[in-house]
């Protein structure tokens, strides 16, 4: 049997904000901005109606040890701003490689919070990555042109199964290595 090391997670400062584990008090933000179709539809994982305990459970998994996905809270409280802005998650891969992604709440949107976020993510490099992946449904330009203003290239076209739309979408496929 072979155990894998349980590393804490750090938190990642940035100007605006700072990139901290998610905790409990977080499930009402998450709830309000995850249920949001928007947020939803632009997601591959994210279930529209939100169904309940669905947050909760997610904040369970993530806080327990070893998570298959590390996720932060992106956390404005240290510029004034919300306690929650949105999420960013690595999964990790094999071979020192991470599939990236996040998600901002509306209200947030076109201010660079998912920029920022993934520049910060990118400098930190908390899981001593070489390449990162990522992918953006095609109908969703904004979250690719956050990709390629952040230093990732265009790989190809693939498709992903959004649970929200309940159908195969197109997708964009982005890589950079680190």
């Amino acid at each position: 049997m072979q155990s894998e090391q349980i590393v804490a997670q750090q938190v990642i400062e940035t100007e605006r904000f700072d990139l901290r584990p998610l905790r409990r008090s977080d499930q009402g933000l998450i709830d309000l901005y995850a249920g949001d179709k928007r947020v939803a539809m632009m997601t591959t994982s994210i279930a529209h109606p939100l169904p309940p305990g669905s947050t909760e459970a997610f904040i369970a998994r993530n806080t327990a040890g070893n998570p298959a996905e590390t996720v932060w809270a992106i956390d404005g409280t240290k510029d004034e701003g919300a306690e929650l802005k949105g999420l960013i998650s690595l999964k990790k891969l094999d071979r020192h490689q991470s599939e990236i992604g996040y998600w901002v709440g509306p209200p947030f949107w076109n201010t660079g919070v998912a920029s920022e976020a993934l520049q910060a993510l990118i400098a930190a490099n908390p899981l001593g990555d070489t390449s990162l992946f990522a992918s953006v449904f095609q109908d969703n330009p904004a979250s690719a042109q956050v990709l390629t203003h952040c230093g990732f290239n265009y790989l190809g076209d693939a498709e992903s199964y959004s649970v929200a739309r309940g159908a195969t979408v197109p997708t964009w496929t982005y890589s950079r290595k680190l």
